[in-house]
């Protein structure tokens, strides 16, 4: 709101009675799904705390075209001074939501579930991954600090994929630090590599479909061949570390130019998630609209 009203909006300063009471109506002019209304309420509550915000749906809900969101009472001023800002945040977000949820739709009778990126608007990386799940969608991780993911530049500075997976499960067994090593692979031998040297999660980045659907195979075998050895040491009375990818199935990412047109098939590879920056940075505003109306 500082950014958008600054010293004081002059338009509505200018035409509008102090006196003047309004109601804004919030309405969809194009189906989807919903979200934003928590954060459009706080927008209203910050330009005044004396209006009266009414949300008629749920973040998540499926809203018709000409359905009725939610409804905003009290001075005229004040609503319209919040009018834009609640407006980005319920058309933005509602974006998000909507077109998570056809990709979630796409995939919905195979294994694959739909996830995030960090690829958020900064400042605004919370509601949007919450806009994933009203999408139906799941968040990866949320930064830096709640997961390892070792990319192509990481791998290149440690001298390899093994090399960079190792010394990550060092550092993890140094630290106590419980938190999942992954990293990205971009052909066999690296995926390969990566089942070898202990990944608990493998991207499969920018694969064709019959690659990721090899690399698929290439993993199920080797976390068999994990799991013989897990069972082979507790046999010898060796315990095995808690936690461990050993007693864990490898997660299986898709990652990369992942189209709507392309989900179904990458989906049907046989990858565990596919993670789509899309979601968060190229998502399409729903239509919403915001009619005033005043008393007689």
């Amino acid at each position: 709101m500082r950014e958008d009203v600054g010293d004081g909006d002059l338009t509505t300063e200018w035409t509008i009675a102090p006196e003047s009471v309004a109601c804004g109506r919030f309405e969809a002019r194009q189906p989807g799904v919903v979200s934003g209304l928590f954060p459009a309420c706080l927008a209203y509550r910050e330009v005044d705390p004396g209006l009266e915000f009414q949300a008629y749906l749920s973040d998540g809900d499926r809203v018709a075209d000409g359905q009725l969101l939610a409804e905003v009472r009290g001075a005229a001023r004040s609503v319209l001074t919040g009018e834009r800002t609640a407006l980005n945040f319920m058309r933005h977000l509602s974006g998000v939501a909507t077109l998570t949820r056809r990709y979630v739709e796409a995939v919905r009778d195979t294994r694959a579930r739909i996830v995030d990126t960090r690829k958020t608007t900064p400042g605004l990386r919370a509601l949007e991954k919450r806009a994933v799940l009203h999408g139906g969608g799941e968040n990866h991780r949320h930064g830096l600090y709640d997961m390892v993911l070792i990319k192509d530049n990481h791998i290149a500075a440690a001298g390899g994929v093994g090399a960079a997976v190792r010394l990550c499960r060092s550092k993890r067994e140094q630290t106590g630090r419980r938190v999942a090593i992954e990293v990205e692979t971009g052909d066999l031998p690296q995926v390969e590599e990566a089942v070898h040297s202990g990944a608990d999660w493998i991207m499969l980045d920018n694969m064709s479909d019959e690659t990721m659907r090899r690399a698929v195979q290439t993993v199920r075998a080797g976390q068999a061949g994990r799991a013989d050895q897990a069972d082979q040491a507790d046999q010898a009375g060796r315990s095995v570390r808690a936690g461990s990818t050993q007693e864990q199935a490898i997660v299986i990412e898709a990652s990369g130019r992942i189209t709507l047109d392309r989900i179904e098939a990458v989906a049907n590879t046989g990858v565990d998630i596919i993670s789509i920056g899309a979601l968060t940075h190229s998502a399409p505003a729903l239509d919403i609209s915001l009619t005033i109306e005043t008393p007689a």
